[in-house]
């Protein structure tokens, strides 16, 4: 047998390393993302960015490339042309909604009651604290180490549930923060829980369509730009829908 060729035994070895290293990634961002949540410090608030830098230069040093991340510098003209698409047509929907008074109301988040803060965020915290930390965990790292073992379906469909448990933190008490979500869901036990659920649903649904535009184009930008462009498009018209009442 050529000794440069792994054995079977060492195959299995280095794919429970693999899976070791996996798992223990994501327990860490999710770790990340709860501290987040529920403590109030400066320093707290970046904890996933950190958590994504550091995973980033983790990822690099195992052996995962630029392609497997989805940075390639052959996918930047590609990646470029559908993150311009993207980003358009959802400020234009995001716009078009804002205009049609009964949708409006979905649009009061308390957190962005004032169009400086929700400026700020759009443009400062939710790239750096979110979009940017989010894909590079999920579609750069997650993704791209899932396709290195698994098919196409299969890590898009894993990635998607991790993403849409993600937000299991994050969305407890959104239908007592969203007005227009509270009025449909109610704001008792039982609206926080079908809010939790719904957000679970739909971030893993957009976690699917992340997913198949990171291996569709072979790059991270459309996921930013489609990832940016719905939250900080969102920021900004929940403060333009309180001016407009």
């Amino acid at each position: 047998m050529d000794r440069t060729t792994p054995s079977g035994a060492a195959l299995v070895r280095r794919r429970v390393r693999y899976y070791y290293l996996l798992v223990t990634l994501i327990v860490a961002i999710f770790a990340a993302e709860t501290t987040m949540h529920f403590t109030h410090y400066t320093w707290s608030r970046w904890i996933v960015t950190i958590t994504a830098a550091i995973a980033v230069c983790l990822a690099v040093g195992s052996g995962l490339r630029a392609g497997d991340l989805g940075v390639a510098p052959d996918t930047y003209v590609r990646g470029t042309r559908w993150a311009a698409v993207i980003m358009v047509v959802v400020i234009l929907g995001v716009g078009i909604a804002l205009a049609i008074p009964p949708l409006r109301s979905l649009f009061h988040n308390d957190a962005y009651r004032s169009l400086p803060w929700a400026l700020f965020s759009a443009f400062v915290l939710i790239p750096f604290q979110t979009v940017i930390p989010e894909e590079l965990l999920f579609r750069g790292i997650i993704t791209g180490a899932l396709l290195r073992r698994h098919s196409v379906p299969v890590s898009i469909a894993v990635q998607a549930v991790l993403f849409g448990l993600w937000h299991v933190v994050s969305s407890i008490g959104l239908s007592d923060g969203n007005e227009g979500i509270g009025a449909v869901l109610g704001t008792g036990v039982a609206g926080q829980a079908l809010g939790v659920v719904g957000a679970v649903a739909f971030t893993g649904a957009a976690g699917a369509v992340f997913g198949w535009l990171r291996v569709k184009t072979g790059s991270l930008l459309p996921c930013l730009a489609l990832h940016w462009a719905a939250n900080a498009a969102g920021a900004v018209a929940a403060a333009l829908a309180w001016r407009l009442g």
